[in-house]
């Protein structure tokens, strides 16, 4: 089976610095493919990258075999790309329900003076869509909470509630960024359990990216350690936390080697 994901090559700068330097990865079927990296690594460029925000001076994104490098983000979106951020973004007066149903936007065909007569096609495709919807209250467990305005739900929930937006959408790549930032652990744990659902009872590929080196490790089915943009490893958690360089990278350790006055 192909990659669903091909990043091939790519670099990116702004005004000479380098965010992305000859990045190189891919992205399998049902894959849980996560990067990590020191603050301003370049995780969220290669997010912006892949989501169609930036256009990269080199390189080349695939998704499924196709280009879709340099695509405006709705373009990318309607190829079946689906991105949850670190801070929440989702409409605080509206319900649960209501925040979900937005994530079907791609997925309805009816026009404007059909969806005020509901009738007809509309009615079928609202009915159809809002069947979808509730498969994912059920999934999330969001049930409780479905017809509450989001802006008064936990943190956590929030999270979950635009996980499911995403989910909506019904795509091949979800992008994850930064899914647990903020939560406490059990809020963490329940968010572990929904993204290992997803992969496994839904079979959509996955990017995570994540500061949570234990959430990262225990989930991930392959790692890539991305430094000031360079790509420092790549291979499965175990191999990557044995991998010298990337303990370089996270701590600064000194090659005592290369400098026998090394660390004291």
């Amino acid at each position: 089976m192909s990659d669903v994901l091909t990043f091939s090559g790519v670099r990116l700068s702004f005004a000479g610095v380098k965010a992305i330097d000859g990045v190189d990865f891919t992205v399998g079927a049902d894959e849980l493919f996560a990067v990590i990296g020191p603050n301003g690594a370049g995780k969220t460029s290669i997010f912006n990258v892949i989501s169609g925000v930036y256009r990269p001076q080199e390189g080349r994104v695939l998704l499924g075999g196709v280009d879709i490098t340099g695509e405006r983000p709705d373009r990318v979106a309607r190829r079946g790309v689906a991105r949850t951020f670190q801070n929440v973004e989702l409409f605080r007066q509206l319900d649960v329900v209501e925040n979900l149903m937005l994530g079907r936007h791609h997925h309805m065909r009816y026009g404007t003076l059909a969806a005020i007569a509901w009738v007809g096609r509309a009615r079928r495709e609202e009915l159809a869509n809002r069947a979808r919807v509730e498969e994912i209250v059920d999934l999330l467990e969001l049930g409780r909470w479905r017809r509450q305005p989001v802006g008064l739900l936990p943190y956590g929930v929030q999270k979950r509630v635009e996980l499911g937006r995403a989910l909506a959408m019904e795509p091949k790549l979800l992008l994850l960024d930064e899914p647990v930032a903020g939560m406490n652990l059990e809020e963490t744990e329940d968010m572990a359990r929904y993204i290992l659902d997803i992969r496994d009872e839904l079979g959509i590929s996955m990017i995570l990216v994540e500061h949570d080196m234990g959430l990262v490790m225990d989930l991930a089915d392959r790692v890539l350690v991305v430094d000031f943009g360079v790509p420092v490893a790549c291979g499965t958690p175990q191999e990557v936390q044995a991998n010298p360089d990337v303990i370089r990278a996270y701590l600064g350790v000194r090659d005592t080697a290369a400098d026998p006055g090394g660390a004291r």
